[in-house]
């Protein structure tokens, strides 16, 4: 399984940015139907996910190994900053402050402010970053995500190291053959 997933780098990167797609569907289920409110480091953790989402898709469509390296690079990038974003609003909701105040209410936000000012504060959400309003085996959704970011770092890591090796190895190997 393991040789299956990181000996074929455009697969793998074409998966990691499938389960970005379906982690992106289920934020927007939770919002959407279940009616859960995105606070603003839900928000920064969405555009993280689009971005290793993008990043990944993108590695997965060159076909060179330097352009695939660079794409795989900056999957990386987004998925530290989402991990980051994840962990610091986990630690929010562990620890809430005295005066939460993480967003305002978006039908407020169109009321009061001309709509060029009030659709960029609508991204920024409107939800309270220390609040946890849903968790699944007794984590919320920051820790969920957290966890994700972190497996898909380690996961494009794992492949910008492995692919690394595979060319040194492989070179290696010839040289010993042709021996």
């Amino acid at each position: 399984m393991i040789q299956w997933f990181f000996g074929a780098p455009r697969r793998a990167f074409g998966l990691i940015g499938l389960a970005c797609v379906g982690m992106l569907a289920f934020g927007l289920y939770l919002q959407h139907v279940v009616g859960l409110e995105p606070c603003p480091m839900c928000v920064v953790q969405r555009y993280a996910l689009v971005g290793v989402a993008v990043f990944a898709g993108l590695a997965s469509a060159v076909s060179g190994r330097s352009a695939r390296s660079v794409f795989g690079v900056l999957g990386l990038v987004a998925s530290v900053g989402g991990a980051y974003t994840a962990a610091r609003q986990s630690w929010l909701q562990w620890y809430p402050p005295e005066f939460v105040s993480c967003g305002r209410d978006i039908y407020g936000m169109i009321e009061s402010f001309p709509l060029q000012r009030a659709i960029p504060m609508i991204f920024r959400g409107s939800g309270d970053c220390s609040k946890i309003d849903w968790t699944f085996l007794g984590l919320s959704i920051a820790n969920w995500s957290f966890i994700a970011f972190t497996v898909l770092g380690l996961l494009v890591l794992g492949l910008l190291l492995t692919r690394k090796h595979a060319k040194d190895g492989a070179y290696r190997g010839k040289v010993s053959k042709a021996a």
